[in-house]
């Protein structure tokens, strides 16, 4: 039996304690779209450039355009250029400064004071410069180059900019190092865990230096729990690492339930004077996998009920808001998601913080090709001919560096579970492949068969095996992954074997056969679809220890034929906003009890293909013809349905082999209501009311409580009762008084092809979600929505 185990305590990537040390430097930038030769010098007159406030995506400005490709979401590329002039004393210049970038797509290239400091070509790896020997008094100049001109380079809706938070490090030349300190807990019990704590610690003076670090556990409440304090000796201009040990009795556990989180306080002195301190939370859980049985996390046998997810937030493209994120991964564990897969690439560092604190699993993955450039559809999915584009052109180069980054950066999170060294490298012919292709089941093929001038399916194994010990030279306590498209083919490499679990795309009729075939194998499904029997592949079998389904949000990109520019396989639209298909996941992943009653057309035949969403939408209206189709979601027994009051039947649950219930009733006006059952006793309700024509505009805050400037209103049509109004489609227009931006409008609509940017939408399914940026967050923004179908509405923020 293989079984991998990791006892592991989590820092989470954060803020430094001392807020001189780590702060953001997104406010004012200047930016330009276009290149210009002389950017980069300190001299150059930036004046006439557009103000912006990081982060920042260039492309969500659009337009759309079918000159552009689908795969990207029919928005442009380009090359851009920053540039930021900040101002420090003589005795700043006298600590050592670093920048710090969380993301740029792509090929970001950096100059301080017209030197030039390096290039980075994957846009979603963070990464940092030295400005320290470039520095002057007075005032300083940073500029950085963007070059996304391959704007057909991914498989979906990248941005381009710096999209993600900047932060400018200040330290002194005795300092922890970046992504320098490491937490492993060799013993972890429900009476004890003894923890140790690696310090990289750099000296960049040229003298020795004795120096007394001090390292803390602290409880909810502040209460020291752990401590130890260690004289170091630090020789000169050197780095050096330090491992402290730390012992804590009657551990809280880090768990989904009750992700309880530490912090942990890390000091530096010199001659009783602090140089440098660090103070993150950190979580205490073990977990593992196992071949037979499945997942574990904390000894307790579980499924992860996983999602994938790209980190575009369609109006804000990929340069979004924490508190945006927080709200959809909240509503995602609502709906019984317990375990989140980064698709494809590293995401924003306050995703991870989120997860840790919401109680989200992570599966955080690096690349979704290697060596060669996968298909990029320029005029649909699967239409036309691909472009080539991608990462491959910088693999060979940096593939190592960025696996490896994405793993110290995030190395101590409790929230993450496994790293992923690639996504559907092995699809069948894009790129690899292989004789077995001729014959035999392949559901993911691009292509007839064996293509023998194709680069061969040996080469997975080679490159799996790099990947993946250049992955363990970093982090040895969790899993190595990979989500294969193709296992027929990968079973005649190596590549299985190279890493500790193998995930599964969309092959659930391998899994048994698989299982005894190589019964040491940990599988697990890595994407999957929302059919209800590739959840009962997983309910029912106890050796697969989970599914991600594709997808937890809509997107970006990946889109069909023009003028459909973003993909809609979401259990949440594009707005963040539940759709049917959500309700069917949390009656069969949420332990809540629920219930919800969505109509449509009675179905001719089978529907249930490996995407088709279940069609239950929340109206009660003539639409669908005389009959409809009433159907119910629910974790309960068994759901009554109710017409006006009278019962329309009580069925069970147990008696549908479809995991939901219906009903196939003639219309009639009024009230529709489902009272779900539990052992007889009702323990949820839904119910749907027939409209009458949308007399006014419902407005609300979803983000009120946060502390972001994004603010979040979702503008809903209303009948004279305030009844939801499913079908209303009017236009509405925004207009915004005081210091305050309009970041865009977002209503969910695939079609819809106006402008990000335009103050006038249209209502989509009776919504439409509306960002507001306020810039000063102590004074008021006045909002107001028009339309010509409604009264005015206008709010303060």
């Amino acid at each position: 039996m293989k079984e991998f185990v990791s006892i592991l305590m989590a820092i989470i990537f954060g803020l430094s304690a001392m807020a001189q040390q780590k702060v953001l430097f997104n406010d004012q930038w200047r930016f330009h779209l276009g290149d210009i030769s002389q950017a980069s010098e300190k001299s150059f007159n930036d004046q006439s450039w557009q103000r912006v406030v990081l982060p920042h995506d260039w492309t969500i400005a659009g337009p759309f355009d079918s000159r552009w490709a689908s795969a990207t979401g029919y928005l442009p590329g380009g090359v851009g250029w920053y540039r930021k002039t900040f101002k420090l004393s003589s005795q700043d210049i006298k600590s050592k400064h670093s920048i710090y970038f969380d993301g740029v797509y792509k090929n970001a290239e950096v100059w301080v004071n017209g030197h030039y400091l390096g290039k980075r070509p994957n846009g979603f790896i963070p990464f940092f410069y030295d400005l320290s020997p470039y520095l002057k008094s007075g005032e300083n100049v940073l500029a950085l180059k963007v070059d996304h001109s391959q704007f057909a380079d991914s498989r979906w809706y990248t941005g381009s900019g710096i999209y993600r938070n900047v932060y400018l490090i200040k330290q002194q030349p005795l300092h922890f190092a970046t992504w320098g300190i490491t937490f492993q807990t060799p013993t972890l019990n429900g009476r004890e865990a003894n923890a140790t704590v690696d310090i990289d610690l750099i000296n960049e003076e040229a003298l020795t230096s004795d120096v007394t670090l001090t390292v803390s556990l602290l409880d909810k409440s502040g209460n020291t729990v752990a401590q130890e304090k260690q004289q170091v000796h630090l020789t000169g201009s050197k780095e050096q690492q330090t491992t402290a040990k730390l012992h804590l009795l009657n551990p809280n556990r880090w768990s989904i339930e009750n992700p309880y989180c530490y912090t942990l306080a890390i000091e530096l002195t010199k001659a009783n004077k602090a140089v440098d301190s660090y103070q993150e939370k950190v979580g205490f859980r073990t977990f593992r996998f196992d071949a037979n049985k499945g997942f574990f996390l904390n000894d307790q046998n579980m499924k992860l009920k996983g999602v994938c997810i790209h980190d575009d937030a369609g109006a804000l493209g990929v340069a979004t808001f924490e508190s945006v994120w927080r709200r959809r991964l909240k509503t995602l564990k609502e709906g019984g998601v317990n375990a989140i897969r980064m698709s494809h690439n590293p995401h924003a560092d306050f995703f991870y913080t989120l997860c840790d604190e919401l109680g989200l699993l992570v599966m955080d993955e690096a690349f979704d090709e290697w060596e060669f450039g996968k298909n990029k559809w320029i005029s649909g999915w699967n239409v036309g001919s691909p472009g080539k584009d991608g990462y491959h052109q910088h693999f060979k180069e940096w593939s190592q560096t960025d696996v490896k980054d994405m793993i110290r950066r995030n190395r101590n999170r409790p929230s993450i579970i496994m790293w992923s060294i690639g996504n559907e490298v092995d699809y069948p012919n894009d790129p690899y492949s292989h004789e077995i292709l001729s014959g035999g089941n392949n559901p993911q093929i691009y292509g007839k068969g064996y293509l023998a001038d194709h680069p061969p399916a040996s080469r997975l194994s080679v490159l799996s095996k790099s990947l993946a010990e250049a992955a363990k030279s970093v982090d040895s306590t969790r899993p190595i992954t990979a989500a294969l498209a193709g296992v027929v083919m990968s079973n005649t490499t190596t590549y299985p074997e190279n890493v500790d679990i193998v995930g599964y795309n969309y092959q659930e009729y391998r899994y048994a056969a698989d299982h005894a075939k190589y019964p040491s194998r940990v599988i697990y499904g890595s994407e999957n679809g929302m059919q209800y029997k590739a959840w009962l592949a997983v309910d029912t079998n106890d050796y697969i220890s989970g599914q991600f389904l594709w997808t937890g949000i809509d997107y970006l990109g990946e889109a069909g034929k023009w003028p459909t520019r973003s993909n809609g396989a979401g259990l949440l639209n594009l707005a963040g906003l539940p759709k049917p298909e959500y309700y069917f996941r949390q009656s069969l992943w949420a332990t809540k009890p629920m219930v919800y009653i969505g109509t449509s057309p009675i179905p001719d035949g089978d529907d249930s293909g490996i995407w088709s969403h279940k069609k239950a939408d929340p109206i009660w209206e003539p639409t669908y013809g005389k009959r409809q189709r009433v159907t119910s979601f629910s974790n309960a027994e068994e759901v009554e349905l109710f017409l006006n009051g009278k019962s329309l039947g009580r069925k069970a649950k147990q008696d549908f082999n479809t995991g939901y219930i219906y009903w196939d009733i003639p219309f009639e006006p009024g009230t529709l209501e489902a009272r779900a059952y539990l052992d007889q006793k009702q323990v949820a309700t839904y119910t749907l009311r027939s409209t009458t024509k949308p007399t006014q505009l419902a407005c609300r805050i979803l983000n009120e409580n946060e502390t972001d400037k994004l603010k979040e209103i979702l503008v809903q049509a209303v009948d004279e009762n305030d009844n939801p109004v499913y079908m209303a489609n009017d236009a509405i227009e925004v207009q915004i008084d005081g210091p305050g931006e309009f970041k865009g409008m977002e209503n969910g609509n695939h079609q819809n092809l106006t402008s990000y940017l335009s103050l006038r939408n249209q209502l989509h399914h009776g919504k439409v979600l509306i960002y507001i940026y306020k810039q000063e967050p102590d004074k008021n923004v006045a909002v107001t929505i028009k339309s010509a179908s409604y009264p005015a509405v206008k709010m303060q923020l």
